[in-house]
């Protein structure tokens, strides 16, 4: 059974950075997509970041140039490098996997992804 487990949520500065990452995979299927989304209250979950099991990474255009999406190895524990943060960056965080490589609907809905973790809160205070 898939199980993730988030963690590195906080409660920074704006122009701080932090680091999530995302454990247990447990994952059975030798190809994947993994990913970060993120969803405030009264708006739907939106994706931040994907990565195919070879390497291949999209980002929203929110985060890109600021967010880095990132794992040790095949099937190894997730990151996502959070810099300049800004208070719109401000969600709960979300890691998530998919059976299938990435396709760009995986970033831009998160129906696509299978397994969820239960997510690490994100604060940026200006």
């Amino acid at each position: 059974q898939v199980q993730l487990v988030e963690s590195g949520g906080g409660s920074v500065q704006a122009g701080e950075s932090l680091t999530l990452s995302c454990s247990g995979f447990g994952y059975p299927y030798p190809n994947y997509c993994m990913g970060w989304f993120r969803q405030t209250p009264g708006k739907e979950r939106e994706g931040v970041a994907t990565i195919n099991s070879d390497g291949r990474t999209n980002y929203a255009d929110s985060v890109k140039g600021r967010f880095t999406i990132s794992q040790e190895g095949i099937k190894s524990a997730l990151y996502l490098q959070m810099n300049s943060l800004q208070p719109e960056d401000t969600a709960m965080y979300y890691c998530a996997a998919d059976s299938e490589q990435c396709r760009p609907e995986h970033l831009d809905d998160y129906v696509y992804m299978d397994y969820w973790g239960k997510g690490t809160q994100v604060t940026v205070s200006s």
